[in-house]
C-alpha cells in the first residue's frame, strides 16, 4: 500500500507536550506522519524542554523529545519513529507543499496565532502555512489546535475564517471529567480530542459515559 501519512505541523505557541502526546498516538495507532516544525516552534521547544530540535539531527531529537512526558521527565515513552518523515520548515519544495502529494490530512498542534492568521490568509511564507493551504484547496482534512489566551477580535476571525473553509477548530482546553491525576492526562485529554477530530483512534482519556462522579477520585 502507498504511504498515505497525516502531516503534523507544530507552530511556536506554548504546548509542544500536546504536539509530542499527538504523535506519539498517531504512532500508536499505525499511522505515518510527515512532521514539519516550525522556526518559532524549536525556540518554544528549547524553552519548554531544553531539547533542540536540529534538522541534520532530526530523528534523535525527535525520539528524545519523544519520550519525555509532560512533567519533563525523560524515558517516560518508548517510541518508534520509523514511521516519521522529517520535512524542513523552509523546504517549500517539499512533498507537502503540492496537492499531487497524497496525505490524509494536517494538524496543526500546537496552533499559533500567528500560524492560523498565515493560514487564514493564505500566506504560505512557509512549509507549515503551505502545507495547510494545499490541505483546504484538496479539501482534506485540517485540525487546527489554536493554543492562546485571551483571543482577540481579530484571531476569531481568522478562526472563523478557517471554520467557513473545512477546517476544524479545536482549543487546546482541557477537561476534568475524565478524572485527571497528572499533567498528562491534561495534555493527553487535549491530544485525544484533536485525533478524535482527525477519526484516528486512541485510548488517550476516558471517555463521558452518561454517569456523574465517574471521573472522581478518593481516597480511601
Amino acid at each position: 500500500m502507498p504511504r498515505t501519512p497525516w502531516i503534523v505541523g507544530v507552530s511556536g505557541a506554548s504546548g509542544t507536550p500536546y504536539a509530542a502526546a499527538v504523535l506519539r498516538a498517531l504512532l500508536d495507532a499505525g499511522e505515518s506522519v510527515d512532521l514539519v516544525v516550525s522556526r518559532a516552534s524549536r525556540l518554544t521547544l528549547l524553552d519548554e524542554t531544553g531539547i533542540s530540535f536540529r534538522d541534520a539531527h532530526w530523528q534523535a531529537d525527535l525520539r528524545e523529545w519523544l519520550s519525555r512526558g509532560a512533567d519533563g521527565k525523560p524515558d517516560t515513552f518508548s517510541v518508534d519513529i520509523a514511521a516519521v518523515r522529517h520535512w524542513s520548515a523552509g523546504d517549500l519544495a517539499a512533498g507537502p507543499s503540492s496537492g499531487s502529494y497524497r496525505t490524509k490530512g494536517m494538524l496543526i498542534v500546537p496552533a499559533s496565532t500567528a500560524s492560523v492568521a498565515g493560514v487564514a490568509l493564505g500566506l504560505s511564507k512557509d512549509l507549515l502555512q503551505r502545507a495547510a493551504s494545499v490541505t483546504l484547496k484538496e479539501d482534506r482534512k485540517l485540525i487546527v489546535a489554536v493554543r492562546e489566551t485571551p483571543l482577540n477580535g481579530q484571531t476569531l476571525r481568522h478562526l472563523v475564517t478557517l471554520d467557513d473553509a473545512g477546517a476544524t477548530v479545536v482549543p487546546a482546553s482541557p477537561a476534568f471529567y475524565a478524572g485527571a491525576t497528572h499533567i498528562q492526562d491534561l495534555v493527553d485529554f487535549v491530544a485525544g480530542r484533536v485525533l478524535d477530530a482527525a477519526g484516528v483512534p486512541h485510548r488517550l482519556y476516558r471517555r463521558w459515559q452518561g454517569e456523574l462522579g465517574g471521573g472522581a477520585h478518593r481516597d480511601g
